[in-house]
C-alpha cells in the first residue's frame, strides 16, 4: 500500500507473473476502537485490495464511501484516507496500471478508486479464513494461483511493456518521444494503447513515478538536498518539482521531509 504509516512485507511473485504485478503484499494493524485513518500517497501502480475485519471506508474527493473487499485503487492524482477500526488485515496486488484491467478483463477507467464486482471477488471467503486462522502464507499462495491461471489466458502487449520497463528504468524522467523509441512505436500507436488499457496518458504515468522516487527517497533521506534531487530526476528546476509534489502529495517537499524526520524518530 501507498502508506508510510503502515509497516508491510512484500512478496516477489512468481516469473510468470513479473510482466503484470510488481509484489504481492500483507498488512496487520490494531486502529484501536475509534475509527482512525491513515494517508495513501500516490504513486506509478495500481493495487487490488482484499480487506479482513471490520468494514473500511476511504475518504476521497471529498467523500467517505465504504469499500467492499476487494476494491480497485488505480492510479491517485491526489492522497486519499482509508479510515478503519480495530484490526485490519490487508493482501494486497500491486499491478502496473497499464496491465491491471486487463489482467481482470475489465474496461480501463481513470476513477481512483474502482468498486470491483468480478469473479475475483471470489477468493473472499476462503482468504479471510486463511487470516483468521494466522495462514497468511495459504492465502497468498491462494491468491498467486489465481493470478498464474489467469495470467495463462493472457496476451500480454509487447509494446506496453517495453513501454513500461523504458518508464520505469528512467524513473519516470522520459518524454514520450523517447518512451516510444524504447517500445517500438509510434508515439501516436504508443499513446492509443496507453490510453486503452490503463485510462491515463504516458505523461501521466511518468509524471506519477517520477513523483513516487521523490516522495520514497524523501522519506528515506529527508535531509536530502532538493534542488539535488530535482536536477537527478531531470525537473527544470527546484520550483518545478516542487510545484509537481505539491499537486500530487498537498504538501511541499520541504513539509514531507519534515514529517518524515519526525516519523522516522518514532
Amino acid at each position: 500500500m501507498r502508506s508510510f504509516k503502515m509497516q508491510h512485507q512484500e512478496f516477489e511473485p512468481p516469473e510468470e507473473l513479473r510482466d503484470i504485478i510488481k509484489c504481492f503484499w500483507y498488512n496487520s494493524e490494531d486502529f484501536g476502537e475509534e475509527p482512525s485513518g491513515f494517508e495513501v500517497l500516490p504513486d506509478g501502480y495500481a493495487e487490488i485490495i482484499f480487506h479482513f475485519g471490520d468494514a473500511c471506508s476511504i475518504s476521497y474527493n471529498g467523500c467517505l464511501q465504504p469499500m467492499p473487499s476487494p476494491f480497485i485503487m488505480g492510479l491517485l492524482n491526489q492522497p486519499v484516507t482509508i479510515n478503519a477500526k480495530n484490526r485490519l488485515d490487508i493482501i494486497g496486488i500491486r499491478c502496473f496500471p497499464w496491465t491491471v484491467f486487463d489482467l481482470l478483463g475489465l474496461p480501463s477507467g481513470r476513477d481512483g478508486v474502482h468498486i470491483l464486482k468480478h469473479p475475483v471477488a471470489l477468493l473472499q471467503p476462503t482468504l479471510n479464513k486463511y487470516v483468521q486462522e494466522g495462514r497468511i502464507e495459504d492465502a497468498l499462495a491462494e491468491v498467486k494461483q489465481y493470478f498464474l491461471h489467469v495470467r495463462s489466458q493472457m496476451v500480454i502487449d509487447n509494446t506496453l511493456f517495453k513501454a513500461g520497463v523504458a518508464m520505469r528504468e528512467a524513473n519516470g524522467g522520459l518524454p514520450v518521444s523517447q518512451v516510444a523509441v524504447a517500445a517500438h512505436a509510434t508515439v501516436r500507436t504508443l499513446e492509443r494503447k496507453f490510453k486503452h488499457f490503463s485510462g491515463y496518458t504516458v505523461k501521466d504515468v511518468s509524471g506519477l513515478i517520477r513523483f513516487e522516487q521523490i516522495r520514497n527517497h524523501l522519506w528515506l533521506y529527508p535531509d536530502s538536498n532538493i534542488a539535488g534531487l530535482a536536477h537527478e530526476l531531470g525537473y527544470t528546476d527546484q520550483a518545478h518539482l516542487s510545484r509537481e509534489f505539491k499537486r500530487y502529495s498537498g504538501t511541499t517537499p520541504a513539509a514531507f521531509a519534515r514529517k518524515a524526520r519526525k516519523e522516522n524518530k518514532l
